[in-house]
């Protein structure tokens, strides 16, 4: 019901800010505090099209409470509950105990309605049909909007070792990401990671609305020091009250990090149950619980709306960065998209350490329609380009830690150049940068068709003779990589205006070496 967005819980639902008040740091045994508060009211403006004596089904909207400035709470009739409406409240301030309807189920008996329904969590909320993403999630990650897309509505996971940045990856998605709702469940993980994502959060100013971030965010936290039966439920929390939302009409992002300690925590349970460990001692019941949660996920057509989402995305933490471990492997066989991070990377200090060589995206066809009408239509190319260039870069550098730079030829060379300037300027992004933390897409594609640009006219220089250590000196090099923090995503003109002055100066190198050559 109304009075979720903006809190925090624990994971069965209770509030925490209320709990700290009664009981202090810790929550006593046997504590119960209502997940939403009972004594507040809120302006109900009923469904003007419901009239007494229509009929009511599942999901349809009594009417609408404004819960935050950000989004309006669509009061909805409880799935399983349909009949005749025999009468609505008028508009007004109801707290949540206040009857707002009643209706004559089809047996004959009066159900009465009210601002808030309850529902259990393991049992998905039903909808009327499942559809296809059709438009990507912009998280304002350059490295996954552009190399990696995920579709709203899409099932992604973001495995890595400790300290690849798993949780800053998902922190970023959960600031930045253009969903209604954002929902961000830490399960299992350490207290001083929730406790940033608190102070951060309250500060943060969503980019689309200009309002609070947290206006449309909720948490939900299960610490490592937590019940680890309540771990094991703060997922299907999480996935209830993003489903309720979804049912109202709005795209859900939910985040779940993580999946790996929300799978131990199934470890745990089904031992002492006395259940028959299999792979790891993990229940064999684990890949079909795994699935059945990614399930929850997609894209549908809710009974009182046109079209909801739920786009879960799910960190693992595989011990030792083995992603051949059960949760990481059978999460892998179920998610759509896979951004896979490398320690090598987090080492090599690049952020955010996705490995381009190790992730996946399904989505690539359906998000390039909408690069192409949003953005630009040559995005699927330049993206393919990308991709071919870091390749001969990885072939590239194993050969130079073998025998050397020097074994390389000058197109070879600028080859390295070229990948340098794509993972610099394009791939690597500062989540502590003002200006770099967020991309919009069309800063993201005039920066990756600078990279390019600069390249394919170096390897036209390169043909005609030019040293590539001349090149490898010039300034614009430098320039093109600060571009990033140089200019904000409302500055794309200024990269364009850059651009432009990177084709006059190719031109002039190579009037300059046409001359030297007709001289010669």
């Amino acid at each position: 019901g109304p009075g979720l967005m903006g809190e925090i819980f624990d994971g069965v639902q209770r509030p925490l800010e209320k709990i700290a008040l009664e009981s202090g740091d810790y929550i006593a045994r046997g504590l119960s505090v209502p997940a939403l508060d009972r004594s507040r009211t809120w302006e109900f403006e009923p469904n003007r099209e419901l009239e007494p004596g229509a009929g009511i089904g599942p999901g349809q909207v009594l009417g609408t409470i404004q819960e935050t400035q950000s989004i309006e709470h669509r009061v909805l009739v409880p799935p399983e509950i349909s009949g005749e409406l025999l009468e609505i409240a008028p508009p007004g301030e109801y707290d949540l105990e206040a009857t707002i309807g009643q209706v004559r189920t089809p047996n004959g008996r009066t159900h009465k309605l009210g601002l808030y329904h309850r529902w259990p969590v393991r049992r998905p909320r039903p909808y009327d049909k499942r559809d296809d993403g059709i438009s990507p999630l912009i998280t304002g990650q350059r490295v996954l909007d552009t190399f990696f897309p995920q579709l709203k509505g899409g099932k992604g996971a973001v495995p890595g070792p400790f300290g690849a940045g798993k949780t800053v990856v998902q922190q970023q998605i959960a600031r930045w990401s253009n969903a209604d709702i954002v929902i961000y469940v830490g399960c299992g993980e350490r207290g001083n990671e929730l406790v940033d994502v608190l102070e951060s959060f309250p500060t943060l100013e969503d980019p689309y609305t200009g309002r609070k971030l947290m206006e449309r965010t909720l948490l939900v936290a299960n610490t490592s020091n937590m019940p680890v039966v309540a771990r094991e439920a703060s997922v299907y929390v999480g996935l209830t009250m993003a489903e309720y939302y979804r049912d109202m009409g709005y795209d859900v992002v939910m985040l779940a990090d993580s999946t790996s300690r929300w799978a131990e925590a199934l470890r745990e349970v089904s031992g002492r149950l006395g259940q028959m460990p299999v792979e790891e001692g993990y229940p064999a019941y684990l890949a079909s619980r795994l699935a059945a949660v990614y399930e929850r996920a997609g894209r549908v057509r809710p009974f009182g709306a046109e079209s909801g989402s739920v786009t879960l995305i799910g960190a693992v933490s595989p011990p030792g960065g083995d992603f051949s471990e059960p949760v990481t492997s059978h999460t892998k066989d179920i998610i759509e998209t896979f951004w896979a991070l490398s320690k090598e990377l987090a080492d090599a200090r690049h952020y955010p350490a996705i490995d381009w060589v190790g992730s996946f995206s399904q989505h690539v066809g359906t998000a390039a329609r909408w690069w192409s009408e949003e953005v630009d239509r040559n995005w699927e190319k330049r993206r393919a380009e990308a991709l071919a260039l870091l390749a001969r870069d990885a072939e590239l550098s194993r050969i130079v830690n073998l025998v050397g730079p020097e074994a390389l030829s000058d197109a070879q060379r600028w080859t390295l150049e070229g990948a340098a300037l794509v993972k610099e300027g394009v791939l690597q992004q500062s989540a502590l940068d003002a200006v770099d933390t967020f991309c919009s897409p069309q800063k993201q594609f005039a920066l990756l068709e600078l990279a390019l640009t600069i390249f394919d006219k170096g390897a036209e220089m390169v043909e005609l003779g030019v040293p590539v250590q001349e090149l490898q000196t010039l300034p614009l090099l430098a320039k093109a990589r600060r571009c990033k923090s140089m200019f904000s995503s409302d500055q794309v003109d200024n990269i364009r205006t850059f651009m432009q002055e990177v084709n006059q100066e190719f031109e002039n190198i190579r009037l300059e070496y046409a001359k030297q050559g007709e001289h010669a």
